[in-house]
This record gives C-alpha cells, structure tokens and sequence, in this order.
C-alpha cells in the first residue's frame, strides 16, 4: 500500500518574496536604538572601535531574515559586530575589510581558545615585559633604535612618554617570542585595546575619536610626576583641566586588559561553523553571483569624519608597520578625502544635485563627496551582484555635513541602491547612546558644530534584491 501523500500547502515565489519583505519592513520599523542593553557580552568588548553599532542590531536581522547555515555577509565589517553575532547563531559569516587592524580583531573576537593556556602565557609575559622594564632598559634602548624607521620613531616620540615606550617596547617583545599565531594575535589584540581607547589610552593622545588626535598639554604620572608641560601661559584652569592627562602604567593595564579579555572569550556550540574572515575591498568581493543570504554591514562616513587609521596606527606602529605605509594605506580607505586617480562613477540625478551644491561652496569638497558616493556605488553593485534574489542587505550609514549642508547620505545610497537594482522598502531610524559610542562629539547636540550635528542618529537602510 502506497503511503499518503503530505498536503502542504503550496506557497507561490512571488507570494513568498512579500513574506519577506513584509519581515523586512516590519524590522526596520520596530526599535533600532537597544539603548539600556548589554552590548559587552561574549567577546565583543574585546577593543574599541569608532562608531560601531550594538550586536543587538545585526543580530536581530540575522534571526529575523535568515536560518543557521545561512550565509551572512559583511563587506565592511570593522570591528567583527555582524560577524561575531552570525557566529553565535549558527549561520556561516564572511567578513571582509581593507584595515588591518579590523582584520586582526574580528579573527581573534571568532576564535575559541584555552583559557587556562592563555591565563599562563599572559602571567609569562607581564613577569618577563616587567623585568626587562626595570631591569634591561639599555636593551630596550639598543632596540628602539633598530626597531623604527625615523618618520615612526618621530610619531612614537610625539605620541608616548620615554617611560611608556619603555614599557610597550617590554611587552611587544615578549609578545612576539610566542609561536601559535592564533596566541599571539589574542595578545596583540590586547596590546592595542590599551592603546586605542576613547580616552587615548597609554599615549598621549587625549581622545583618539577623534579625527584629529589631539596631544595633551599637561601630563601626570599616578605618582603626581609631571612628565609634559608645555605652553600653559594662555590656557584658563578650566581648559587646562579638560587638556590635562593622568597617565597610566601600560604593564599595569595589559594585565588587567587581558585578565578581563579572558573573561568575554566568545562561547560556541561545536557545531558552528568558524567565519571566513578576509582582507579585501567591498568595491571586488571575492563572491559568487548569488550566493549571500544576508549582508549587514557599515559603511564608513564620507570625507573621513571618523578617521579609522589616524588611530589605528598608535598602536599599528608597534607591530611594526611604518607610519607611512600607514600613511599610504589609508588612501584606499571608503570615504577618504584624496581625489587624485580616482574613477567616479555616473550617478543619480537628486545625488548629484546634492554633491553639486556642495561644489558651489567648495569644489574640493564636492570631489571628495563624489569619490564617496563613486565608492558606494561600486560597493553596493557588488553588494546586488552577490546577494541571492529574494535576500535583503542592511546598511547601516550616519550623515555628514559639508560646509554647513547635509549630504543626506541615506537617501542618497537609496537612490543608488535603486540604480543597481535594489528596491528601498523602508530606511529604519536609530538613536544613538553618546554615553556607550566612540564618536567625535559630545552627548548634547551643539547647533554650531558641524561634526556633532552629524553624529547623533543613524539611518538603517532596508535593501532588497528582487
């Protein structure tokens, strides 16, 4: 006797693809801001990085929009936020970027080690990187002079005191003695996250969110030891306190960094499927046609508002990558401000009404926004190209302000997505918590600053390929 046949009922492709883009336009609609939530759990927390937006955001496209095994796409992944949340849901990610040190934290944010190994190794290194410090300076000095280039020396001497470059110069070395590269980079990772931090760190710096760092004029040691003094005449008390910097022992804060790293390892199931991590340019994937269930992603600001590899490079420099082959690499950087051989591409009318009235107050800043929008044109052609019909892609862009005019960057990379095929369902608005992002500006919004009046909402834009 033949089995019953199942009665499913059938579903048209058409009357499916509403489905989901109904979903689509549902989840944009509902709240984007997850202010109030933790965005520090599994190994998120491991370093800062400028603008990125809270793991509650991706994640909740990722379980809305695909199912585990899916394939989950981040072309611009900074920091490994969509990446690290694909992980953990059991869906394959792929993450590209053109940074090196993205790069390097989104593989060590996805990557499961020993906790008691790395607890013993990094005890190792603190005991051995302190001994050296009090105990090996002459050798340390013999090696500063080798180690650099004198452009880099020139930075590293402008950016940290004698006494910390003594110190990093202690853990780097001993760092770099390790064999398991997967080992060192957690550690390198480490090594960083004292540096880059909103507050500067163990350099200088006073806040390295911002695009320019800015050198603080007073330095004080935790033992009240003035170490920087500089130009002070004209500065009222109030502004010297706010220039002022209590800087800390770099041993002393790579070992609690890396103890509190140890704590946020990232925790999968056996079964999940470890990333594909890649280094690369979101204008060439290196993808199929088709083959992208998901892309949530982030683009840079336009003109280099937040301005990755000016702080990058404070800690880059100690691994040692030259300060001007930093220099170099940052020209290929989405959203740079160098116009020189660059190919700008054909774009819609309404964007080039925007860049047009940019030009009539400043030409050199209507190229830059040009060779942005030329950039984001490429990227998001890619972006269609990859993408599996019937398969959203989430970007998620701030504003910028150009000579006091709104770029209107949402709606323009709506209409460019509209010129490569996308359909624009509905672009989400989201808030954004000052008090928990690394950006440039300050929590109250100041009408006559440019940088603030672009930094204190995002756009969520819904894309969706037919």
């Amino acid at each position: 006797m033949d089995a019953p046949l199942l009665d499913f009922p059938y579903i048209d492709p058409t009357q499916k693809n509403e489905i989901y883009r109904d979903k689509l336009v549902s989840l944009l609609s509902n709240d984007l801001d997850f202010h109030n939530k933790n965005s520090g759990y599994s190994s998120h927390n491991f370093h800062s990085f400028p603008a990125k937006f809270p793991p509650q955001l991706p994640r909740k496209f990722i379980e809305g929009l695909t199912n585990p095994f899916d394939v989950v796409l981040d072309p611009m992944m900074g920091s490994g936020t969509t990446i690290v949340e694909a992980f953990l849901t059991g869906r394959r990610a792929i993450g590209i970027d053109i940074d090196y040190l993205a790069l390097l934290i989104s593989i060590v944010k996805v990557t499961p080690f020993n906790r008691n190994e790395l607890y013993t190794i990094g005890n190792k290194i603190i005991d051995n990187a302190r001994d050296l410090a009090n105990n090996k300076r002459n050798q340390l000095n013999k090696l500063f002079v080798e180690k650099w280039d004198p452009l880099t020396k020139q930075f590293i001497n402008y950016w940290f005191s004698y006494e910390t470059q003594i110190e990093l110069l202690s853990i780097i070395t001993q760092i770099e003695k390790l064999s398991d590269p997967k080992i060192r980079a957690f550690f390198e990772v480490v090594f960083s996250a004292i540096i880059i931090t909103k507050s500067g760190g163990v350099s200088l710096a006073l806040d390295l969110a911002h695009t320019r760092p800015h050198r603080a004029k007073m330095v004080i040691t935790k033992t009240e030891k003035f170490i920087l003094n500089e130009n002070l005449e004209d500065i009222s008390p109030h502004r010297l306190k706010v220039l002022t910097k209590i800087l800390r022992s770099a041993l002393e804060e790579f070992d609690k960094r890396f103890k509190q790293n140890l704590e946020s390892m990232v925790q999968v199931a056996a079964e999940n499927i470890k990333p594909f991590i890649i280094a690369g340019n979101s204008q060439i994937l290196p993808l199929r046609n088709d083959s992208v269930d998901l892309i949530v992603t982030s683009p840079p600001y336009a003109s280099n508002a937040i301005d990755y590899m000016r702080a990058h490079k404070f800690s880059l420099v100690w691994m040692g990558y030259p300060v001007g082959n930093l220099s170099k690499k940052r020209k290929e950087y989405i959203g740079g401000d160098d116009t020189i051989n660059v190919y700008f591409e054909e774009i819609p009318e309404n964007v080039k009404e925007v860049v047009a009235t940019i030009g009539r107050l400043d030409k050199k800043k209507s190229h830059v926004l040009h060779r942005y929008y030329s950039e984001m044109s490429r990227s998001l052609r890619q972006m269609f190209r990859v993408l599996k019909p019937g398969k959203a892609a989430i970007v998620v862009v701030g504003n910028s302000t150009m000579r006091g005019i709104d770029t209107e960057t949402h709606n323009c990379l709506a209409e460019i997505g509209r010129m490569v095929g996308f359909e624009v369902p509905k672009i989400g608005i989201r808030k954004l918590d000052r008090n928990r992002r690394m950006l440039p500006a300050g929590i109250k919004i100041n009408v006559n600053s440019q940088i603030q009046q672009r930094m204190h909402e995002e756009y969520v834009i819904g894309f969706y390929k037919p």
